[in-house]
């Protein structure tokens, strides 16, 4: 229950400040209005690093906060198939509490904004370029190249035979999604995680929202398929490479 617990802990603490630096650059009057793309990815970053602390710290040994990453991992045999179920289902909880958490934290700022797509895409991704085939392969291969980037940068060649310090890989797992938003995140918004989008999605669907539009569930499978067909081609390689 504890490995529950913190996953959907470390879950909700990523999302509450991924979605809010989202929020930050994108909501009218908002103090970091226009911050850009620059501060969006560190934003989320920095989410994913305080995210993985606060399930390190509330019971979580795994820490994946994501699902994809769970799927990998039962792949790999840490988790038994109603495990990896369960884990998946805290997360997206997590995702949903982040996204109510960011609507209370912006509440006068939802009816100044007028734009009803600008306040979707504090909750959830959307591709620039409005072709489901080619986002799917986006959030699939950047879910892949992020996976393999956690495994290599695990591995034995790279920690070494004593591993990194207590909660240094924390920080190079912050680099990694800094580095997978800032190369691989335009043609999406990256969302690399079913949790991430689903989960706050849902949210814009059920909060009182002001002014807002539809959640665009239309589009609402892409950014869950494609990080999970990520995770598997992803594994194969990693299997391949005897990285796990």
């Amino acid at each position: 229950m504890t490995n529950l617990f913190g996953e959907f802990f470390g879950t909700m603490i990523l999302l509450t400040f991924g979605c809010g630096v989202v929020a930050n650059v994108v909501l009218a009057r908002s103090r970091a209005n226009g911050g850009g793309w620059i501060v969006i990815t560190a934003g989320w970053a920095f989410a994913v690093m305080l995210g993985v602390f606060a399930a390190l710290a509330t019971g979580a040994p795994q820490t994946d906060l994501n699902p994809a990453v769970t799927l990998f991992k039962m792949y790999a045999g840490v988790y038994s198939v109603p495990h990896a179920i369960a884990t998946m289902g805290v997360q997206l909880l997590g995702g949903i509490a982040g996204g109510v958490i960011t609507w209370l934290v912006y509440l006068p700022h939802w009816e100044i904004t007028e734009d009803k797509g600008t306040k979707l895409a504090v909750f959830s991704t959307a591709p620039i370029v409005r072709k489901f085939g080619p986002a799917l392969l986006c959030e699939a291969l950047a879910t892949c190249f992020l996976l393999i980037a956690f495994y290599t940068i695990g591995s034995k060649a790279v920690q070494g035979t004593t591993g990194f310090p207590t909660g240094f890989g924390v920080y190079i797992t912050a680099m990694v999604i800094w580095a997978v938003g800032l190369s691989l995140g335009g043609p999406t918004g990256y969302a690399l995680n079913p949790a991430r989008d689903l989960g706050p999605r849902i949210a814009h669907a059920i909060l009182p929202i002001a002014g807002k539009g539809d959640s665009d569930w239309s589009y609402s499978w892409v950014p869950v398929v494609g990080p999970m067909i990520g995770a598997t081609l992803a594994f194969v390689i990693c299997r391949a490479l005897a990285l796990v």
